[in-house]
């Protein structure tokens, strides 16, 4: 029997959902380098705000989403398993609404993060290993 997890609702849900998804991010043999030096007690506030407008619609994120991932070399691949480990991570937490839209939101950060870095669209089938949620496995518990 699956308890019953409620949906994403306050800054609070966000805190623990991020620190769970940067634990995973961080372990994570493709992505984790990616995150090396990276200060999660420093940063964490801003990427919070950020969820927080998105899907509680709070307004409180107001800096350029891009800007901190541009100089990174991210490829496609870096960004399917971003997607794959935040909706598994999602998931694992909660159900309902708010946690479709940030399942949803994260598809469309990866999709013009690719578009923007690469010049490459994986929406229509170009190479690079951009894992869509359709075809998501990956699933914790």
């Amino acid at each position: 029997m699956n308890p019953v997890r409620g949906d994403i609702g306050s800054r609070q849900d966000l805190d623990v959902l991020l620190r769970r998804f940067y634990a995973a991010a961080f372990a994570d043999p493709l992505i984790g380098p990616q995150f090396a030096g990276m200060e999660l007690e420093a940063h964490l506030p801003h990427i919070t705000d950020f969820w927080a407008s998105s899907l509680l619609r709070s307004a409180e994120y107001r800096r350029n989403l891009f800007a901190p991932h541009t100089a990174l070399p991210l490829t496609a691949e870096h960004h399917g398993r971003w997607v794959q480990l935040w909706a598994a991570t999602v998931d694992g937490l909660h159900q309902g609404p708010a946690a479709e839209r940030a399942k949803a939101q994260a598809q469309r950060i990866a999709l013009a993060m690719i578009r923007r870095t690469t010049g490459e669209d994986p929406a229509t089938g170009g190479p690079g290993g951009f894992v869509p949620l359709s075809a998501l496995l990956l699933r914790t518990g």
